[in-house]
């Protein structure tokens, strides 16, 4: 029995099953888990939840109106699925409810996630995105890939991938988008509004940090600042942030970008592009073990206040490029 069939095996003889991602939810997470979610319900099973905080970007996404926030997750389900992350990064309540599941897994395609902690663990690093990991265990499953599931899956594939232009993106990832694309969703409108539609508050964020960004080490490091205040001032979330550290990196002579969002006054969360040089998820893992992510995207979370991390962060970076130039990233 394969890990798709345990899979099966495991949700189809359940009465209740969670599915969840990060706190900070993305396009394939959101994606990945609205998917599998119809996919389990059409085996019957009973009780079958999505619990995000969900970004404004992604609202319009079918099934997106049933999700749970993750403050009204309780803590009463058979199975909890992990998806596009690791345990280490769950929002407080849902991760009440992940210790209490009698059974435990994880779906994801970053490396630095492992297998501790998971009844089964089902890991791709070479996929380019969760939501393809999802489309494969559909198709062991046999299950209807609904226009509703594609559109869904394409959504996370397209973000991960940035429009199939990230060198993640392989001849199988079109084959799998090719595959999605025949169920006749709209997938022009599904690709305006998760890589450029943006809110006119998101704008103004994006403005306002791109003006006040950073550069060090001779144009090497490229970092934006987004306070809290900014934040809420704009009106905006951190769906509106989407594309704001890629648009850093491709600076002329930048080789990592990085973003740092205030989450409260001793919580920062960080983003982090690489060019390719620098390993951006060993960077990430070695400022905390919550950190992790893609060699080239990658992400942290650090409970300093945004004025320590902002002073610090540009010369770990760029002692990380020395150490990458020298051969000993």
């Amino acid at each position: 029995m394969n890990q798709a069939q345990q899979l099966h095996a495991l949700v189809s003889s359940s009465e209740s099953v969670l599915l969840t991602g990060p706190a900070s939810a993305d396009g394939d997470s959101i994606g990945a888990t609205l998917a599998l979610g119809e996919a389990i319900r059409q085996l019957g099973v009973p009780r079958v939840d999505v619990a995000a905080n969900t970004p404004s970007r992604y609202r319009w996404m079918r099934g997106a109106d049933d999700i749970v926030s993750n403050e009204a997750v309780s803590s009463s389900y058979e199975v909890v699925i992990v998806m596009d992350g690791d345990r280490h990064r769950l929002a407080p309540k849902v991760e009440a409810a992940f210790n209490a599941a009698e059974n435990r897994v994880v779906i994801d395609h970053h490396r630095t996630t492992d297998t501790d902690g998971y009844t089964l663990a089902i890991l791709d690093p070479s996929a380019a995105a969760t939501c393809v990991q999802v489309l494969t265990i559909l198709d062991v499953w046999e299950a209807d890939l609904t226009q509703e599931i594609a559109e869904n899956l394409y959504v996370g594939l397209i973000f991960d991938t940035g429009g199939f232009r990230y060198s993640n993106t392989k001849p199988d990832t079109h084959i799998a988008a090719a595959r999605l694309l025949e169920t006749g969703f709209d997938h022009a409108q599904a690709a305006s509004r998760i890589l450029m539609d943006k809110r006119r508050c998101g704008m103004l964020l994006h403005a306002h940090v791109l003006t006040e960004a950073s550069f060090h080490g001779d144009g090497k490091v490229a970092m934006g600042v987004c306070t809290k205040e900014q934040m809420e001032a704009c009106g905006a979330d951190m769906g509106d942030l989407d594309g704001l550290v890629e648009s850093l990196l491709y600076v002329d002579g930048v080789e990592v970008s990085l973003v740092l969002v205030e989450k409260g006054p001793e919580a920062v969360k960080l983003s982090f592009r690489s060019r390719g040089l620098v390993d951006v998820a060993g960077l990430a893992r070695s400022l905390t073990h919550q950190g992790g992510g893609h060699a080239k995207a990658a992400g942290a979370f650090l409970a300093e206040s945004v004025t320590s991390v902002s002073g610090r962060l540009p010369d770990v970076c760029l002692e990380a490029i020395a150490r990458a130039q020298g051969g000993t990233n």
